[in-house]
Order: C-alpha cells, then structure tokens, then sequence
C-alpha cells in the first residue's frame, strides 16, 4: 500500500517537472523568436537620416531653398520619417552661419547633409574633409571630395525656353533680367535667357542687372521698378527671395492698373502663386527647375547604399528635371506654349547648343 501510494506521488512529480518543463522550453523558445523577429525588423529598418543647409534666401523663399526643402519633406513622407527624426533643415540668416549650420547637423548624426547652393561650396569641403564617414551633398556647384556628391542642373535650357517665352509675349520688344549674385551659375540663366529671346526676335532689347543678393526683396523691387519705368513688360529673375520684390512691384502695378500688361517670370518652383494679385496674374511662365526632384533622388539613393560620393549628377530636360510651367494658360496661349515645344525638341535633338556663358552667348548671336 505504501509502495502503491509511493508510486502514484512519484508519478505526479515527474509529469508535473515535465509539464514545467515544457512551458519553460516554450517560452524560451518564444523569446528566442521574439529575438529573432526584432532582428529581422530592425534590418528592414533604417537609422538613416538627411538633413540640409539652406542658402541665406531661407527655407521659406518661394524659390531654390523651398524647392529643395519641399524634397527633402517628400523623402520623409515616402520613408516613414519626421521632421526631427530622420530629416530636418538649418537656416542660414547669413554666410557666417553656414559652418555653424553643417557643424550641428555632423553632431546630430544625420548619415546625408546638402548644402543648398554654390555658396556652401568652401563650407562643405571643408567639413567633408575633416568628417570622411558623414555623405554630403552639394546643390549647384562641385566640390571633388569622395563622400561628397555635386548635383548640378541645365538651368541654360529652361532659360532658353523661358526666354522664347517673353520673346513671343512682349510687346513692347523690351524684356529684363534680373539676377541674385553676378557668378557663372546664375550667368547661365542669363546667357539662354538672351539665346532663347533672340533666337525668336534678334532686335528684341534684353536688359541684365545683377542685386548681388538672393536675399534682398527691397532691392529686387527697386530694380524691376526701374526696368518697368523703362517700358519693359517681361521680367525674369533668378535671384531666389530677391525675386519677391520683383512679384511684389509687377503686383503693385497691376494693381494701380489692371489694364496694363506687366510679366514676371519666376524660377525653380511653378510660381503663379506669388503672381495672384485679385482676378489678374502677372505670373508669364516659370523655368522650373526640380531641386526637389533631385533631393528627393540622392537622399533615397543613398539611403539604399548607393553612394554617389566623389560624383557630379546633372539634371536636364531629358530627365524632366527642367520645365516650363504652363499654369496661367490665360497668359501662356497655345501659340506659345506649341513655340517653346518647338524649341525644346530643337535642344533635345542636339539642333540648337544653348550657351551657358557670356562668351558663349556672344559667339551664339553672332551665329544668329
């Protein structure tokens, strides 16, 4: 009886040290594969993160800084990131705050940082030097630094394009341009501007000034005053938040006289917005000029590991990185718009060579 009673208790201990057993092997198991799903999804996932430097115009210009801005924003929404936490910007008020600007961004880690435009260039070599592990980008000029990567743009082609634009608009056969910094970035504007005018009316006057400022409104509107005081009736600045004072002083006109036939045409982003003034736009065209696009396509590259550092990436119309917006079709008739598809097929086709410089410019309307 006793061993009988021995042999039941016995058996109880044994099941339940199995039963324990396997619950304590089940949920070791368990945590193992709850270690090996967190592994796997910590690889789907990224601690990569972009960053950028805006030129002194500021993040909010309507123009170049935007547009980048505006890239950078989609690059987040397209990964699942936030402002913050993944990608961010600094704002440049002045030069002396470029370096500063790129300093923080090294020390928050982000793995991509662009310079947004030429005037970051000594900036960003600099520190690409003296952080080797940290990829860095430049818009608007070239830096020859292994992890950095130069993206530039055939602005002269949509300048060119532009400029037939105000060639077929004006009637007054005076049209002007108005520029940020006098430099061979913003000079190649200026020289398709002038191609692309001439090339439709060789007698049409094309007026160039310089406020030596991509962030000078007050200046930008004393400048296109002047111009339309003179009687010309097309303007197109490349000069970032200094073509505000260009809108603001065609808008102050309109406004006084609605029946007068004042243009601006803007640049980098569709500006038609910034042309509204009640039921009139003074908005002709934009040559636009996708920062945002480019942005957005280094910023996911490199996330994925392809690293363009050392590289220069140059976008054109044959990447649809360069347009001619079409917004107001009040103002762009189709005549127009069929004159500039013309032309463009033309610089696709590798018939017409749009100068980039001054010397080219001169050698091109001598050829005309």
């Amino acid at each position: 009886m006793k061993k009988s009673k021995l042999f039941v208790m016995l058996a109880v201990l044994l099941s339940l040290g199995l039963f324990l057993a396997a619950c304590g092997g089940s949920g070791d198991d368990k945590k193992e594969d709850e270690g090996k799903t967190g592994d796997a999804g910590k690889s789907e996932e990224t601690d990569f993160s972009a960053a950028m430097v805006t030129d002194i115009g500021g993040v909010d210009d309507k123009s170049f800084n935007q547009s980048a801005w505006e890239g950078l924003q989609a690059f987040g929404k397209e990964n699942g990131l936030e402002k913050g936490n993944g990608f961010d910007y600094a704002q440049s008020n002045d030069k002396s705050d470029y370096m500063p600007n790129l300093t923080r961004l090294i020390r928050d880690d982000y793995k991509l940082i662009f310079g947004i435009g030429f005037e970051l260039k000594e900036d960003i070599a600099k520190v690409a030097e003296q952080y080797p592990d940290t990829q860095f980008a430049i818009v608007d000029d070239v830096v020859e630094q292994p992890n950095v990567a130069s993206i530039t743009f055939k602005e002269h082609q949509g300048s060119f394009l532009v400029g037939v634009a105000a060639a077929k608009k004006t009637t007054t056969n005076k049209v002007g341009f108005v520029g940020g910094i006098d430099s061979p970035l913003i000079n190649k504007f200026e020289s398709g501007f002038i191609a692309g005018v001439k090339s439709v009316n060789p007698d049409i006057e094309v007026k160039v000034q310089y406020a030596e400022s991509f962030g000078a409104p007050d200046k930008g509107k004393i400048i296109a005053s002047n111009m339309f005081n003179e009687g010309f009736d097309v303007i197109y600045h490349a000069s970032g938040g200094t073509g505000n004072g260009v809108f603001n002083q065609a808008k102050d006109i309109k406004q006084n006289d609605p029946d007068r036939d004042i243009w601006v045409i803007g640049v980098d982003r569709d500006q038609h917005e910034e042309g509204q003034i009640g039921d009139h736009n003074i908005t002709l065209t934009s040559m636009v000029k996708r920062v945002d696009v480019a942005v957005q396509d280094v910023s996911n590259k490199t996330m994925n590991g392809e690293s363009h550092g050392g590289e220069l990436l140059e976008y054109g119309l044959e990447d649809d990185a360069i347009a001619v917006a079409t917004t107001n079709s009040d103002a762009m008739t189709q005549d127009i718009i069929d004159a500039v598809n013309e032309w463009k097929e033309k610089i696709l086709n590798g018939d017409v060579e749009v100068p980039k410089t001054r010397e080219e410019t001169k050698a091109f309307l001598e050829a005309l």
